[in-house]
């Protein structure tokens, strides 16, 4: 194993600590307050503000929506003549979910039964002039049911091949307007319930009364019944940025529809059914929720993620000051230091050599050589040979060794005559007399 003195030549045993050094240097001062006044800023208004970073949050609540449809509509076409639709008939699927579709226009094909019909000539592949354009079982995509082989007259202008299905085939003629209009003044009971299971606290968007009749009459508005949950389904289109009518077109245009039959069977034991094409609106009730109690564990976070922000921030002045700055030289040996630890019989002179180095390196790195009226002035003692040193230094030493040692320790120090300074234009650094 190494000797403790090879341990030290590597520098594995020295130890370093912090010196703090102020710096007449107002550019990086001014930078390093603004950068702070950045991060204070940003910590107070942005991550504890508006970020609420002092709060514990709950973002993934447990949510249940009750919906419920009102209203009844009256339609009167030739297949069904004058008929009347309520909740059942309008709404799909059944109510109690968060999705529902409302239906605004539908195309009805009465009565069918199963047997053998022309296909529709809208239908791809379906028209034919003679049985060969019909192959027997064949079927496709949009086809209504099996081609049976042979080509049969549709109407007055098309011949269609045959087929076996629900017959007669479903018509492709929609109506320009919707049907079910009057479905705008329906209304629409929404009541959904929040649990923040993390902070054991439920909250629901219905008010709660006693009187029973109260949702009855009740209708939403944000000034006179914020907390009543009925809506009027073209006040919600409408808060969409939507007009009712328009939207019913529109999505009957794009082909927003699904099938559903009613079935039922002949008195001759013949299953028969009406099939609806419905048109309408898709309503999905999306409900979010965020809840916040203050906590000290994010609130540390935050703080500490602003004071190691500002410790990156005087690091970075640093970096500007040692590498950057045109005065770089003078801040890093003024800095970093080498201290060897004093030996007993060491004098306050060679204590105070270092200072003074330190210092004649300062004023020579601003251009200013030193001249024999600006050297400490001294004189041999009889007794010992010691220089008794002035307070007649340099006017940008003075400054320096004054805050270190005032001046009436400065006339009772002594400094035993040593080598000259590296560096030093003159033989020492003060000069004496005999």
């Amino acid at each position: 194993m190494g000797s403790p003195g090879a341990l030290a030549g590597w520098g594995l045993l020295d130890y370093k600590t912090e010196k703090y050094v102020m710096t007449r240097n107002w550019r990086v001062g001014v930078l390093q307050r603004l950068l702070q006044l950045g991060v204070v800023v940003y910590v107070v208004g942005w991550a504890l503000i508006v970020k609420k970073g002092y709060q514990e949050q709950d973002l993934d609540p447990q949510i249940s929506v009750i919906t419920k449809l009102k209203g009844v509509s009256v339609t009167q076409i030739k297949e069904l003549g004058t008929r009347l639709w309520d909740v059942a008939d309008f709404v799909k699927p059944a109510q109690g979910e968060n999705v529902f579709f409302l239906v605004t226009n539908f195309l009805v094909t009465p009565e069918q039964v199963q047997g053998r019909c022309p296909e529709h000539p809208s239908i791809p592949l379906a028209n034919c002039w003679a049985h060969e354009d019909c192959p027997e079982g064949e079927t496709g995509t949009h086809s209504h049911g099996i081609k049976t082989g042979q080509c049969v007259v549709f109407n007055g202008t098309h011949r269609t091949c045959e087929i076996r299905g629900w017959c007669p085939v479903e018509s492709s003629t929609v109506p320009v307007k919707p049907l079910l209009l009057q479905a705008k003044n329906f209304t629409l009971f929404i009541k959904n319930t929040v649990t923040f299971s993390k902070f054991n606290f439920s909250k629901s968007n219905a008010l709660e009364t006693w009187d029973n009749t109260y949702f009855k009459w009740c209708r939403y508005d944000p000034l006179s019944s914020p907390f009543c949950p009925v809506f009027r389904i073209g006040d919600l289109v409408a808060a969409a940025g939507g007009d009712f009518e328009d939207l019913a077109l529109l999505l009957q245009e794009r082909s927003y529809n699904f099938r559903t039959a009613t079935h039922w069977w002949e008195a001759s034991g013949v299953e028969a059914r009406s099939l609806l094409k419905l048109y309408g609106i898709r309503f999905d009730i999306l409900v979010t929720g965020r809840a916040g109690k203050f906590g000290i564990i994010p609130t540390t976070i935050t703080l500490g993620t602003g004071a190691a922000w500002l410790g990156v921030i005087t690091f970075f002045c640093d970096l500007l000051l040692l590498y950057v700055d045109g005065e770089s030289h003078f801040y890093w040996t003024t800095k970093y230091e080498e201290a060897d630890c004093p030996s007993p019989n060491s004098s306050v002179g060679e204590q105070l050599k270092p200072v003074l180095y330190r210092a004649l390196q300062w004023n020579r790195s601003h251009g200013e050589e030193q001249s024999p009226g600006e050297h400490m002035a001294g004189r041999w003692s009889s007794e010992a040979p010691v220089v008794s040193v002035s307070a007649e230094l340099s006017p940008r030493l003075r400054p320096y060794c004054s805050q270190q040692w005032p001046t009436h320790q400065l006339s009772a120090l002594a400094l035993p005559l040593t080598p000259a300074l590296p560096g030093s234009p003159s033989s020492s650094l003060c000069q004496h007399s005999s």
